[in-house]
């Protein structure tokens, strides 16, 4: 790549894809909310409505009159700068197979993406809402997930299908120990670390997912929410390419903004699964 070909906006969407393709927290977010985010601090405005009033109708006679809604607003708040700065000197670029500079463009997606799902996934964890269980096995990880499952479903979420789980790799193992159906051949008509679902509950696995060890235990923070819990927006604000003074290289920087906000504290559970690491 030289620098005089470089064209940002090219580029800017060709990382936005590759972080797209990367997101496991991030894609299960409400990103309807995004707009025009141009530095850290901007605000985004969540709109939404009141409840409405459901009444008995009686034949012949009038209703009431239309109720007023009330509206109301949350904001999120671009919160998180992050950048990436990497450059290929001229020898490595005359030696390499074409492409490097777009692969390693990649690789600055998949540092951005893993950074942005560790940020969604503490977000989670504000919600309130959670359980523990400090001894999970094979045995009992399909009826902890499906006890989760029911505790959403008991707040206001009346389809299971808007439910996704997010679970660390080795509670992933777990899973699939206990349902080896969850697994697919197809693994084209899977979206990005989905492993497959239970009771309606689409299952995702991701590396991103806290824990903590104690006593020979590992604690992983594993996710229940509705895709509408947690909004998220994103920019890529700056992304340039340049010579670096002092080398003969090609360098590429930018800038990547976002923020995220629970917008349905009820539809989230914090599942907080302890496995022995003995």
């Amino acid at each position: 790549m030289a620098i005089t070909n470089f064209i940002p906006t090219i580029w800017s969407e060709s990382l936005l894809q590759a972080l797209n393709q990367k997101y496991i927290g991030v894609a299960n977010c409400n990103r309807e909310f995004e707009g025009d985010i141009r530095e850290k601090g901007n605000k985004v405005r969540i709109c939404g409505v009141g409840n409405v009033t459901v009444g008995s109708y009686t034949k012949n006679t009038d209703i009431s009159t239309p109720e007023t809604l009330s509206d109301s607003y949350k904001e999120l708040v671009i919160d998180q700068a992050k950048y990436f700065n990497f450059q290929i000197d001229d020898v490595d670029r005359a030696q390499s197979m074409p492409r490097l500079m777009e692969a390693a463009l990649k690789n600055a997606a998949n540092a951005l993406a893993g950074v942005a799902d560790q940020y969604v996934y503490s977000t989670c964890a504000q919600s309130g809402q959670s359980t523990a269980n400090a001894s999970v096995t094979s045995s009992n990880i399909l009826d902890i997930l499906i006890d989760a499952r029911t505790t959403l479903l008991k707040q206001n979420v009346t389809d299971p299908s808007d439910i996704v789980i997010e679970v660390s790799p080795d509670i992933a193992g777990l899973i699939l120990k206990a349902k080896m159906e969850l697994a697919t051949d197809n693994t084209s008509a899977l979206e990005q670390g989905c492993i497959g679902s239970i009771g309606g509950c689409k299952i995702y696995v991701s590396s991103n997912i806290s824990s903590s060890l104690e006593s020979s235990v590992r604690t992983y923070e594993c996710i229940a929410r509705t895709r509408r819990a947690v909004a998220y927006a994103e920019q890529l604000s700056e992304i340039e390419a340049y010579r670096p003074e002092r080398r003969f290289a090609d360098a590429v920087k930018g800038l990547h903004l976002y923020g995220a906000k629970i917008v349905y504290p009820t539809e989230i559970l914090v599942m907080s699964l302890g496995v022995s690491t003995t």
